[in-house]
């Protein structure tokens, strides 16, 4: 078993590296104060390919696999939370829900332009009323003739105000069960009765566009039916294994971004006339992260290198959403208290590494949600 980078992933991630330390470091906790969302990043991202990475050439795309993706949202993560999100969402929901299920024509007009980055990709699951319980929604599609008139709200929706068009997911069936009475829809958002109601004020993940939109007879014509009529849930669930590789990327790359921001302070920070991390107490809270980190990145490449394969990953994806995201939450908690004070400043960026973790806990499917899929699967046999 190969545990090391191909030679074309690890160039991929050095390159990375370097761009996100350069281009992004500097400015992301600016960003994030002023809850900015970076647009003039954009043609950047765009030209090195992050905005169509899993997209084919022939759609304008870079072509790579899902290691790939894994490795671009892990680099985002470690100097932005928010940057990641954006790249995780656009590649992962948004782009990757058509890519998967959209006909010729929707993939030539919808995929060219987002690698552009003319139009950033939303995704719309979640109505404010069904949170874990997505089938539960109430925002309905009634056919009128060659077209579907779309009315309700969605909550949580990245890029829901900046993106350019949104996958929206509508009960078409009453009659059906919960899970079979639901298509998808690809909505312009410059479609009359689409809006950005609300601007959501996070926690973390700030320079993030997130917001509620409203569907107000939202008219879309057939062709942008988006898969099989009432197949669309059981189409998102497949897209969602996809998507939380790519959090549990976000997350590695959040903790990893904490432990060097924690290793940096304690070989500089001094107490007791010498530097904190000659103190065993620090050694291992060190020690500890790098162990934990190290597991999940074990986690997540494991997930990715099925998916590229061919093979199924839905349980695989599910337990490294997990311990990625709960190992995150603990590397940042610890780096904050090793930089004691300091840290619960804005002086310093850990406690937006902090902020930001959370997030990898509950978008996607709750660490509560993804122990219910690890049990499904292990009960199955």
């Amino acid at each position: 078993m190969d545990f090391e980078l191909s030679e074309h992933h690890a160039l991929l991630r050095n390159s990375l590296r370097q761009f996100f330390k350069e281009r992004v470091a500097p400015h992301a906790r600016e960003w994030d104060e002023a809850e900015h969302f970076p647009h003039e990043l954009i043609p950047e991202l765009a030209g090195l390919g992050l905005l169509g990475i899993k997209i084919p050439e022939a759609y304008g795309g870079a072509g790579l696999d899902m290691s790939a993706y894994a490795i671009a949202v892990e680099e985002a993560a470690r100097v932005d939370g928010s940057l990641a999100l954006t790249i995780a969402s656009h590649n992962g929901l948004g782009t990757g829900h058509i890519l998967a299920y959209g006909t010729e024509a929707q993939k030539q007009k919808y995929l060219t332009r987002a690698c552009t980055g003319e139009w950033l990709a939303a995704w719309a699951l979640t109505d404010p009323s069904s949170g874990s319980d997505a089938a539960g929604m109430r925002t309905k599609a009634v056919r009128d003739g060659n077209d579907w008139v779309i009315s309700g709200s969605k909550m949580f929706i990245t890029q829901g105000s900046v993106g350019g068009f949104c996958v929206v997911l509508a009960r078409t069936n009453f009659e059906a069960p919960a899970q079979r009475g639901i298509t998808a829809f690809i909505v312009d958002t410059k479609t009359p009765g689409y809006s950005a109601s609300k601007k959501l004020k996070k926690l973390g993940c700030r320079s993030s566009d997130t917001v509620e939109i409203t569907l107000e007879q939202v008219r879309v014509p057939d062709s942008e039916r988006l898969g099989e009529v009432d197949q669309g849930f059981l189409d998102t669930m497949r897209i969602l294994d996809g998507g939380r590789i790519s959090i549990a990327a976000m997350a590695l790359g959040l903790g990893r971004g904490a432990l060097d921001m924690a290793i940096t302070y304690a070989k500089q920070r001094e107490a007791f006339g010498k530097p904190i991390a000659e103190f065993q107490a620090i050694q291992w809270m060190l020690a500890d992260a790098q162990t934990e980190l190290d597991a999940a990145e074990l986690l997540v490449r494991r997930a990715a290198w099925l998916a590229d394969n061919g093979r199924r990953f839905t349980a695989e994806a599910s337990m490294a959403k997990l311990f990625a995201s709960e190992v995150a939450t603990r590397v940042c908690n610890n780096s904050l208290q090793i930089h004691g004070g300091y840290g619960y400043t804005r002086e310093f960026d850990i406690e937006r590494h902090l902020r930001d973790a959370k997030l990898c806990e509950i978008g996607e499917g709750t660490s509560q949600v993804q122990r219910m899929v690890i049990s499904k699967h292990l009960l199955r046999g």
